[in-house]
């Protein structure tokens, strides 16, 4: 499970960066946003991987705090997915208002060499 979580995370993040890269303010809004997934689920990892298991405290297990997955990772992510979303839509009302103003969607402006 660890090997396909770290897969995941590389893919995303390795694509992010590339697509952050590119000389197009959407690649580079895309990439931001894979980017994004991809610290997402780093963080979710941090806080355990136990498949099967329920997150509130059981008298069978006792109150090891090692046999539970901690809530606080979750609840990080959750917010960072929230705040994602919004800054993504801002962005892309900052994409239509350059490009309506610049006539393309170019980083700097000029014309690309793709």
């Amino acid at each position: 499970m660890e090997i396909i979580l770290a897969t995941a995370i590389g893919v995303l993040a390795g694509s992010g960066i590339w697509l952050i890269l590119r000389p197009r303010t959407f690649q580079v809004i895309m990439g931001l946003s894979l980017l994004s997934y991809a610290v997402n689920l780093f963080i979710f990892g941090m806080g355990r991987l136990t498949v099967g298991a329920a997150p509130i405290i059981s008298t069978l297990k006792g109150t090891d705090p090692s046999q539970y997955a901690d809530p606080v990772p979750q609840a990080l992510v959750l917010t960072a997915i929230v705040i994602g979303f919004a800054t993504t839509a801002l962005f892309l009302v900052v994409l239509l208002a350059s490009r309506g103003l610049a006539g393309n969607d170019h980083v700097d402006g000029r014309e690309a060499d793709l």
